[in-house]
C-alpha cells in the first residue's frame, strides 16, 4: 500500500468510525497500518475535517418558505412522538416530506441562531451577537453577503415576516418615529413586516418596510432599557392589578395590552399590537407577500412569535389544549402552518415550493410569566428524551424539530437521522439555485442539499453548539464534547440545566442521548482530540 492509498484508507476508516458505521473491511485496513489505531483514525478525522457535500446536477429556483418558530422543542410537535398536543398540520408536512431527528441550531438562544441562519457564520465569531435588547442596532453587517442577498441574485423576491430580534438602525438605536434603517432591506429582504425584537420586549409595534405601522405623528414613541421615561406611567412592578398575566421573573416594566414587558416605552398608542392577534396578522402579511410574489421565485422567512412568551393565543385556541397558554400557543402555531400550506395549495404552488419548518432553539416552560406552563405540563415532553432546554449546552438547547417538504422532489414520509446544522441552509440553497459562494462569505455553511432532500445519507463532519454563556460544544459522529465552563449549573428562573461544568464533558449520544454518563475521565485521548478540533474551529479565520 503506497503512502497515498494508506492515507486515503485512514481517512475513510476514521470517517466511518466517527459516524458509527460498522465496517469490517475498513477496520481491517486500519489494523494493517500498524501505527494507525481506531483512535488515531478518529484523531485524523478531527484534524483534517473531511468535507463531504451533496451535489445538485441542475440549478433550480423553487419558491422557499422557511417557517422559523420560537422556543419550540423537539418534543413539542406530535410527529416527534412525545407531545401531548396534537399538531396535525405540522405532522402532515412531515408525512409529505422528510422529518429530521438530528438537525441543530447553532445556539441555544434566539438572536445568535438567527444571525447564523442568515449569514452562514457562527455568531460566536462576532461580538455583540448575544440576545439583543429591543433597541439594539442592526447586528448583521450590511456589506456582507447574506442568505436573502444570495437568493436575490438567483432571481428571488425576498420577504421577512414576524419576529426579527437582530437589531434595527445604526449604532445608538433606531429612530422609531422615522425611517428605521439599516434593517432587513439592507441585508437582502425586498419586503419586511416585523416584530422588532420579541413579544416580551418594547416597543410593541409592527414595523413594515422601515416604518412603524399606524403611527400617529403626534404621539411619538420613546424607548428606554435603562430607566422609566415617564415616572407616572404604570408598570408591572408597581401596578400588578392592571395585568391579565402576571410576570414570574423580570418582565415587570411597561404595560402593553395588559401585559408587562422588558423595557420602557411611551407613546405610539395607535400603533401598539394586540398579542392575541399577532399570529393572524403574521399569516395575513405572509399570504399577501406570497400573492404579490407569485409571478417569480420567492423566499419567505416567516419567523413566528409562537410559542415565545408572553403566550397569548387567540380566543379560538384558548383552553383547547388542556395545557394552558403554552399548549394553546402550540395549537395556534400548527394553525399557522396549515394556513400557509393551504394558501400555497390554493394558488397551485405546492409542487413549486420548498417548505422548511424548524425552531430557533429548544423549549422552555416558565420564561418570565405565570402562564401555568410548568403546572399543566402533564405527560408532555417538550424536549423529548433530551436534557436541558433553551439556554443550555445540553442537547435540548439546540436539537430542534426540522421538517422539509418539496412535493415531487424531496423524499416523502421519510425520517432522517443525518447530523446537520441550520447554518447549512445557506450553502445548500446556494447549490440548489446555482449560486457561487465567494471566499469569506458564509464561512461556516456547508452544502448538504442532497441530505436535506434525503437523496444521500452523508452527514456533517461536526456540529458546534453555543449556550447562553458562550460555552461551546462539538459533536463528531456519536461523540459530544462540552468545554469546561465557570457558568451556573442551573438557570434558577427557568429551572433549566445549563450543562456548565468546570471539567470537560464527553457523551456518547448513540448510547446516551440524555447525556447522563460523562465519559471524559475514561477517554482522555478522545477528549483531547475533540478539544483540539474545537480550538481549531475557534481560531479559524
Amino acid at each position: 500500500m503506497d503512502k497515498v492509498q494508506s492515507y486515503k484508507a485512514k481517512e475513510n476508516c476514521f470517517y466511518k468510525a466517527a459516524i458509527g458505521f460498522n465496517s469490517q473491511p475498513c477496520y481491517t485496513i486500519c489494523r494493517k497500518v500498524k501505527t494507525f489505531s481506531p483512535l488515531t483514525a478518529l484523531l485524523c478525522l478531527l484534524l483534517f475535517s473531511i468535507n463531504i457535500q451533496g451535489q445538485v446536477k441542475q440549478p433550480v429556483t423553487p419558491n422557499i418558505v422557511l417557517i422559523y418558530t420560537d422556543d419550540v422543542g423537539f418534543g413539542d410537535i406530535s410527529c416527534n412522538g412525545t407531545s401531548a398536543v396534537q399538531t396535525p398540520n405540522i405532522d402532515n408536512l412531515a408525512a409529505n416530506g422528510v422529518r429530521f431527528t438530528n438537525v441543530h441550531t447553532t445556539s441555544a438562544t434566539c438572536t445568535p441562531s438567527r444571525f447564523s441562519l442568515l449569514t452562514g457564520a457562527y455568531a460566536w465569531r462576532k461580538k455583540g451577537t448575544g440576545i439583543a435588547p429591543g433597541d439594539a442596532a442592526l447586528i448583521i453587517p450590511t456589506d456582507k453577503q447574506t442568505l436573502p442577498k444570495m437568493l436575490q441574485q438567483a432571481g428571488y423576491r425576498t420577504g421577512a415576516v414576524g419576529k426579527w430580534h437582530l437589531g434595527l438602525g445604526p449604532q445608538g438605536g433606531p429612530n422609531w418615529n422615522g425611517d428605521i434603517k439599516p434593517g432587513p432591506r439592507e441585508i437582502g429582504f425586498d419586503y419586511s413586516f416585523l416584530l422588532p425584537a420579541t413579544g416580551d420586549r418594547v416597543p410593541c409595534v409592527y414595523v413594515e418596510n422601515q416604518r412603524v405601522v399606524n403611527l400617529d405623528g403626534k404621539d411619538t414613541i420613546s424607548v428606554s432599557y435603562n430607566a422609566p421615561i415617564n415616572p407616572n406611567e404604570p408598570t408591572g412592578k408597581s401596578n400588578p392589578e392592571l395585568l391579565k398575566m402576571q410576570p414570574s421573573h423580570g418582565h415587570n416594566m411597561s404595560i402593553v395590552n395588559g401585559v408587562s414587558r422588558i423595557g420602557y416605552m411611551t407613546g405610539g398608542k395607535s400603533a401598539l399590537w394586540v398579542d392575541e392577534e399577532i399570529a393572524d396578522v403574521l399569516v395575513r402579511q405572509s399570504v399577501k407577500f406570497i400573492d404579490d410574489s407569485k409571478q417569480q421565485p420567492f423566499f419567505l422567512y416567516l419567523a413566528t412569535h409562537d410559542i415565545h412568551v408572553p403566550r397569548m393565543p387567540h380566543s379560538r385556541f384558548v383552553g383547547k389544549s388542556g395545557m394552558g397558554p403554552r399548549g394553546d400557543a402550540i395549537l395556534q402555531l400548527d394553525w399557522t402552518v396549515g394556513a400557509i400550506t393551504n394558501e400555497l395549495t390554493k394558488r397551485k404552488l405546492s409542487g413549486k415550493t420548498i417548505i422548511i419548518f424548524t425552531s430557533d432553539n429548544g423549549a422552555v416552560l416558565d420564561d418570565g410569566y405565570k402562564d401555568g406552563a410548568v403546572e399543566k405540563i402533564g405527560k408532555h415532553q417538550p424536549n423529548g428524551m433530551y436534557r436541558g432546554g433553551k439556554y443550555s449546552a445540553f442537547e435540548a438547547g439546540t436539537l430542534v424539530p426540522f421538517i422539509l417538504s418539496w412535493p415531487g422532489k424531496a423524499a416523502k414520509g421519510k425520517t432522517s437521522n443525518v447530523l446537520l446544522s441550520q447554518i447549512d441552509l445557506y450553502a445548500s440553497l446556494a447549490a440548489l439555485t446555482g449560486q457561487t459562494i465567494k471566499t469569506g462569505d458564509a464561512p461556516d455553511s456547508e452544502n448538504h442539499i442532497a441530505s436535506f432532500l434525503n437523496k444521500s445519507g452523508k452527514p456533517r463532519m461536526h456540529v458546534i453548539e453555543q449556550s447562553i454563556n458562550n460555552t461551546l460544544s462539538i459533536i463528531v459522529g456519536a461523540w459530544k464534547y462540552i468545554e469546561p465552563s465557570d457558568g451556573a449549573a442551573i438557570n434558577k428562573n427557568t429551572n433549566t440545566e445549563l450543562g456548565n461544568l468546570k471539567m470537560p464533558q464527553l457523551y456518547n449520544l448513540s448510547t446516551d442521548p440524555g447525556e447522563k454518563n460523562n465519559l471524559a475521565a475514561q477517554k482522555p485521548e478522545l477528549v483531547k482530540a475533540l478539544k483540539e478540533q474545537l480550538e481549531q474551529e475557534k481560531n479559524r479565520k
